[in-house]
């Protein structure tokens, strides 16, 4: 866990999750995936089923080995389950002012479809909210 929480101490644009927010996902709660780059974690993605939507709930890679293709490869393998499970979408927030990441999810197929304001603190910023058609 150590690992991930480094990645995400250096990734203010994702989620700021807590131990406690982590331990649900190794509970079963939750469903996680890691990326490793020579023996060391590279990036994580959790997510979860909701009825018949996937919801990706926090997703980073090192910020210092980012578009290597590592993000894609999570996101792949993710949507891969959620499509197993029969899920209908993929949705997610992401930062407004996120703008790597709003391209990423564009060239990935995800569309805007919402807004949510303030949803984001430390800074407070609006969140956008990302659909992928699965079926």
């Amino acid at each position: 866990m150590g690992a991930i929480l480094a990645i995400q101490s250096v990734s203010p644009e994702i989620a700021q999750w807590s131990i406690w927010d982590y331990d649900r996902v190794a509970r079963g709660e939750m469903a996680g995936w890691v990326a490793e780059d020579d023996g060391e974690v590279s990036g994580f993605l959790i997510a979860r089923q909701i009825v018949s939507d996937l919801e990706i709930l926090n997703f980073a890679v090192r910020p210092d080995i980012r578009r290597r293709g590592i993000g894609k490869a999570l996101l792949e393998t993710v949507l891969v389950w959620g499509r197993s499970l029969e899920s209908e979408s993929a949705l997610l927030e992401v930062r407004a002012s996120n703008l790597a990441a709003l391209q990423f999810y564009e060239q990935q197929g995800f569309r805007t479809t919402g807004r949510r304001p303030r949803y984001y603190t430390a800074p407070l910023e609006d969140a956008l909210v990302l659909h992928l058609k699965l079926v």
